[in-house]
């Protein structure tokens, strides 16, 4: 049992890290305490420094975009289909993005999957049709994570914006821009 609340104490204090970090990079030790509702003391029984703190909020990030990875299905339908399914899973992680794009906490541990996987996505996308056979992989990546973060900035910007209407906007941006041109376009373009 006392392993358990352990655990919960640990985990509170990572959430709450990830919360508090994503609005303020320079947010104390104190204030994360305070937001896990513990003390400052048990905060360091289990983060002897911020460091320590913030390689645990790494490894729990990396965690978190392995189970969003895993809950996108992507070896389901077209690869189009998949990286838009990746898209919304790690849109719903919220202020964990924050801390991915500003790489607090241990950038280098931020890997959502292997690049090879979500090139072999990409790839599969260009050969079903569903992605422009001309966009390199690395180029669709960086145009994914591009998206998400005009996704999370345009919701913070604007109070009262719905996160499912923002969601909708993000989707299908992404799914206009890796679509393959149609013969009319190129002929117009």
């Amino acid at each position: 049992m006392t392993s358990g609340i352990k655990n919960r104490t640990r985990q509170a204090i990572i959430d709450a890290a990830i919360e508090l970090l994503a609005d303020n990079p320079a947010c104390s030790l104190g204030e994360i305490a305070s937001a896990a509702q513990v003390g400052r003391t048990t905060l360091h029984r289990y983060f002897a420094e911020r460091a320590d703190l913030l390689a645990a909020v790494a490894v729990e990030g990396g965690q978190r975009l392995v189970r969003a990875a895993r809950l996108a299905d992507l070896e389901r339908g077209t690869g189009g289909e998949a990286l838009l399914r990746l898209c919304r899973e790690y849109f719903d992680l919220g202020p964990l993005l924050s801390l991915i794009f500003t790489e607090q906490g241990g950038g280098e541990c931020w890997e959502s999957q292997d690049e090879a996987s979500l090139a072999r996505v990409i790839e599969r996308g260009r050969r079903d049709g569903s992605i422009d056979p001309v966009l390199p992989a690395d180029w669709v990546l960086n145009l994914l994570w591009s998206q998400l973060y005009a996704a999370w900035s345009y919701l913070g910007e604007r109070p009262g914006s719905s996160r499912h209407h923002v969601l909708d906007l993000l989707t299908r941006t992404l799914a206009n821009a890796l679509r393959p041109e149609t013969p009319d376009q190129a002929r117009t373009g």
